[in-house]
């Protein structure tokens, strides 16, 4: 009798002689761009270092894709745009020490964000492992713990034999639900030092699925069955599930109008008679949200942003659909289903009865009629207009990518995103200085559309540094700064809080003169010719700078009481 277990790969006969006889000068740098590759990698993003050189220097010898940037933070945030628009795991190359540690807030990022990164980081020689200071260049007592917080799995590698292993254990962590970042780290002397060890031909490493648990699936589908005023919450889980069509299909077998979050922007048609849009910080919704008497949340843990500041109260029935379990139930006692969205929507599908409520599109129109009303009563006609002009200029295929700053926040809210998995932001993490770095990390995923990166005079400080990068791979990126002379929503903020502002007020460059400094063309705007200007921008090839000088407000909030 043969078992399953019993079964192995053979080689092939071209493989044994690969084994037998690999090629010349190579290192254990070559195992890991070799294992990479097997894996499916095609580009890979990055800082060289001392310590990782022997990784560059194999570079020189495999068929990746190599993007290089300025700093390893922008690296990370390019590394987690690829990871996102594309689904798969972008390898991301650092080296010890300070390298390691600049990259730490766009791995919180792509951790926030669920991006699927691959951090490979050199390490001191394998004699300065264990915490004893030898005191080597780069050396930190336990490299890896100032990670183990913030990603998903740590892998440490102490001998070449390990590195195959290593990476294919941290790509199948990365790319299993929920995604995330992973941390492989490889000393340098292993990475230097030349191989005896046949050339890695193959990875297998896909990663698991999450499938719900069909008694509780069978709960939720009666639930929703016999709902009254079911309501729907999409997040970005639904997004990274690919689960869009199907949430779609899921609202409208139910009559069960939808809300997306700022993560799940996309994931449910803005003009479809169903959707309550991505109004989240406004009293309408979060009153509308909580009369559900069955609410079902769809990839989101209702956190902060999501609940209105926590103000949100739900008075119904939630079910939540949550593939971090760690998010399961956090906020909101739950019929909790730990499961991949994908999979959860499509077990409601088979098992969920039909139910008509003519009712439902006539309250989604009440309440978006609600939220416009509020917003027009108070006089951002400049704010609506500029978020009109993006959004008219941007191609409906195109990306987007969004820094923390007040267009962003209007954004989050306001913005047709026009299909799933094209608006991206730092929500997540909100730190400032993704956006820029992040689009070119789209725009080396598919250079074939242009993609708009949108970021405030004060985030757009953090990746001036990447106008060389852009320029350098042509990237075809148009950068939107909006230019209010410091951090304006920080200045907000201050002055509704304490009366007066500190520390909010920045001397700028000529953002326009500075682009041109790097080869990139840049253009001043104002409000009225934003459109042309920026449609004009994107339509170019290669990189671009469109300087909007603004001060623009934010709507007022509804979770202060």
């Amino acid at each position: 009798m043969t078992h399953d277990h019993d079964l192995v790969l053979r080689p092939t006969p071209a493989q044994t002689e690969a084994a037998l006889n690999p090629p010349p000068g190579r290192t254990g740098g070559d195992l890991v761009v070799e294992t990479l590759a097997g894996l499916g990698a095609t580009t890979v993003f990055g800082l060289p270092g001392q310590h990782a050189l022997g990784v560059f220097d194999a570079l020189r010898r495999s068929s990746l894709r190599y993007v290089g940037l300025r700093v390893e933070n922008n690296a990370g945030f390019a590394a987690d745009a690829y990871g996102r628009v594309t689904g798969e795991a972008a390898p991301l190359l650092l080296s010890t020490g300070p390298g390691a540690l600049t990259s730490l807030a766009a791995l919180q990022e792509a951790a926030a964000a669920s991006a699927p990164v691959l951090a490979i980081c050199s390490q001191v020689p394998v004699a300065g492992l264990g915490g004893g200071r030898r005191g080597y260049l780069h050396e930190l007592p336990d490299q890896a713990a100032s990670f183990r917080g913030v990603v998903k799995s740590v892998h440490t590698v102490r001998a070449q034999s390990q590195i195959p292993s290593a990476i294919e254990a941290a790509w199948k962590s990365a790319l299993t639900a929920p995604h995330g970042p992973v941390w492989v780290e490889i000393p340098q002397d292993v990475l230097s030092a030349a191989t005896p060890i046949p050339a890695v031909t193959v990875g297998d490493a896909f990663p698991g699925e999450l499938p719900p648990r069909p008694e509780l699936t069978a709960v939720a589908a009666d639930l929703l069955s016999r709902a009254e005023r079911p309501a729907i919450v999409a997040g970005g889980g639904v997004i990274r599930a690919d689960a869009s069509g199907k949430l779609r299909k899921l609202a409208e077998r139910l009559d069960a109008p939808v809300v997306t979050t700022f993560g799940g922007k996309g994931a449910f048609p803005w003009n479809h008679p169903l959707s309550l849009r991505s109004w989240l910080e406004d009293r309408h919704t979060t009153d509308f949200l909580e009369d559900a008497d069955v609410l079902l949340v769809v990839g989101s843990g209702l956190g902060e942003l999501s609940s209105n500041y926590h103000t949100f109260a739900p008075r119904g029935r939630v079910i939540q659909i949550e593939a971090d379990l760690g998010k399961l139930e956090a906020n909101h006692p739950a019929l909790g289903i730990h499961a991949d969205a994908r999979l959860a929507l499509q077990a409601l599908l088979e098992t969920v009865d039909e139910r008509r409520d003519p009712a439902a599109p006539e309250r989604a129109r009440d309440l978006l009629a609600k939220v416009a009303d509020r917003i027009a009563a108070q006089e951002l006609t400049l704010e609506e207009e500029v978020l009109a002009s993006v959004r008219g200029a941007l191609p409906a295929d195109s990306p987007s990518f969004w820094d923390m700053t007040i267009l962003a926040y209007w954004a989050w809210s306001a913005f047709d995103a026009k299909g799933p998995n094209t608006m991206h932001s730092a929500q997540g993490a909100g730190g400032l200085g993704y956006a820029f770095p992040a689009a070119l990390g789209a725009a080396a995923a598919d250079p074939t559309r242009p993609v708009l990166a949108v970021s405030g005079d004060g985030g757009a400080m953090y990746s001036i540094a990447e106008l060389a990068t852009a320029r350098q791979h042509d990237l075809p990126v148009t950068w939107l700064i909006v230019d209010d002379g410091g951090y304006g929503i920080l200045r907000e903020y201050m002055t509704d809080a304490f009366g007066s502002t500190t520390s909010t007020e920045l001397t700028v460059p000529d953002f326009v003169t500075l682009a041109e400094s790097f080869g990139v063309p840049g253009v001043r705007t104002t409000p009225k010719t934003l459109r042309a200007d920026l449609a004009r921008a994107l339509a170019a090839p290669g990189p671009s700078v469109v300087v909007l000088p603004a001060v623009l407000r934010m709507f007022a909030p509804t979770h202060l009481g």
